[in-house]
C-alpha cells in the first residue's frame, strides 16, 4: 500500500527543487491529524470538489448571460479547463501537481451570479467592496463550514494561491503562479471559442498578428502558450512566458474586451440593467428581512454583521436561483 508518507518522500525524489513540498507546508490555521493515505494538498483538493460552492459553479455565468446552448462555458467548465492547463504545466516543470490542482479548482469559488457584471453590482452595494478572489478565500475560510470545523481549513499554500490568482500580488509558490497565468490562458481562448460559436465574432475578425504567432485554432493557441511557458520557466524560480507570446496574448485579451466582453450583443444594456435591478432588490430585501437569511448565515450575523452576511448570500447564488428567487419575492402570482 502506498501511504501518505510514501507520497511525501516521493516528492523529494521526483519533483524539482523549486516545487512546493507538502511535507514543508506552512500548514493549516487549525492543526489536524494527518490522513493515512492522502497528502494535505490532496485533501484540500477533495474538500473543494465536495463543497456546495464548487457544485454551484455549474450554474454561474462565465461570459454569456444564461446561455441557451449546452456547449457554452460556465464558471465550472472554466475552472476545469484552468485545472487541466495548470496541471499539464506543473507536471512538465516537475512542480507539485496536487497543489496546482487544488488552487485551480478553488480559485473561482467566490464568483457572483451573472459573472463580472454581478461582481460589479456587489462592489457598488457592499460598503467593504467586492472582489471575487477575496470572496473565494472567504468561502474556503468561513462559509463552507460543517459541524466539525469552520470553513475548509485549507493549507496556507492553497489559500494564498486562491487569493492571489488575480491582481498584482504574486503567489508564494510557483504552483500558484502557474494557476494565475493558466486562468488567463484558459479564459481568453475558450471565450474566443464561445464567441465564434455564438456568431458575435468571426475568425476573420481575430487580430492577424496574434493568430500568426499563437495559432489559428483553439487547441493550437493553447498548445503554443503552454509550450512557451514551460520552455521559459524550466529550472527557474518564476513562471513566465516569452515576451513575444505574452505580448500577443495580451493583444488578444484586449481584442476580447473590446469586441466580446463589452459587446452589446453579448450583454445588452437592458439585460445588464435587469441584473442590476435583481441583485439590488435581493440585497435590500435581506437587509430589511434578516430573518429570511439561511440559518447558517443568520448565526454568523453577530460576528460579521448583517451586510457582510447578505453580501455572502447574494454572492453564493447561481444565476437561475437569483432569477427564481426574485420572481418569487417580487413578481405577483396569478390567483387560482
Amino acid at each position: 500500500m502506498i501511504t501518505r508518507e510514501d507520497l511525501e518522500k516521493r516528492e523529494y525524489e521526483i519533483l524539482s527543487p523549486y516545487a512546493a513540498k507538502v511535507a514543508e507546508s506552512r500548514g493549516r490555521k487549525v492543526p489536524e491529524e494527518k490522513c493515512a493515505i492522502r497528502t494535505d494538498y490532496q485533501r484540500d483538493r477533495d474538500r473543494i470538489i465536495h463543497s456546495k460552492s464548487f457544485r454551484r459553479l455549474m450554474h454561474k455565468t462565465q461570459v454569456f448571460l444564461a446561455p441557451e446552448g449546452d456547449h457554452f462555458r460556465t464558471r465550472l467548465t472554466h475552472t476545469i479547463e484552468v485545472s487541466q492547463i495548470a496541471r499539464t504545466i506543473a507536471r512538465s516543470l516537475g512542480l507539485n501537481e496536487d497543489l496546482t490542482e487544488a488552487i485551480s479548482l478553488g480559485h473561482d469559488l467566490g464568483h457572483t451570479p451573472f459573472g463580472h457584471n454581478g461582481e460589479k453590482v456587489l462592489n457598488d452595494l457592499y460598503k467593504g467592496g467586492f472582489r471575487h478572489n477575496v470572496q473565494s478565500l472567504r468561502v474556503v475560510d468561513v462559509l463552507e463550514s460543517n459541524g466539525v470545523r469552520r470553513g475548509m481549513n485549507l493549507t496556507e499554500e492553497v489559500r494564498d494561491g486562491i487569493l492571489n490568482h488575480t491582481g498584482k500580488t504574486l503567489p508564494l509558490t510557483l504552483e500558484g503562479q502557474i494557476v494565475k497565468i493558466s486562468d488567463r490562458v484558459a479564459y481568453i481562448n475558450h471565450d474566443i471559442d464561445d464567441a465564434l460559436r455564438s456568431g458575435v465574432i468571426t475568425e476573420s475578425d481575430l487580430p492577424k498578428a496574434c493568430i500568426e504567432v499563437l495559432g489559428k485554432t483553439h487547441r493550437g493557441r493553447i498548445n503554443t502558450l503552454v509550450t512557451d511557458l514551460i520552455e521559459n520557466s524550466f529550472e527557474k524560480d518564476r513562471i513566465s512566458m516569452s515576451r513575444t507570446c505574452m505580448t500577443h496574448m495580451e493583444l488578444l485579451r484586449d481584442f476580447m474586451f473590446e469586441n466580446v466582453y463589452h459587446n452589446r450583443k453579448v450583454k445588452k444594456d437592458e439585460e445588464l440593467e435587469k441584473i442590476n435591478h435583481i441583485l439590488k432588490s435581493l440585497y435590500q430585501y435581506y437587509i430589511e428581512n434578516p430573518d429570511q437569511l439561511p440559518e447558517d448565515l443568520r448565526q454568523m450575523v453577530p460576528e460579521f454583521g448583517l451586510e457582510e452576511m447578505v453580501k455572502d448570500h447574494i454572492a453564493g447564488m447561481t444565476d437561475r436561483y437569483a432569477v427564481n428567487l426574485y420572481t418569487e419575492l417580487f413578481v405577483p402570482k396569478g390567483w387560482k
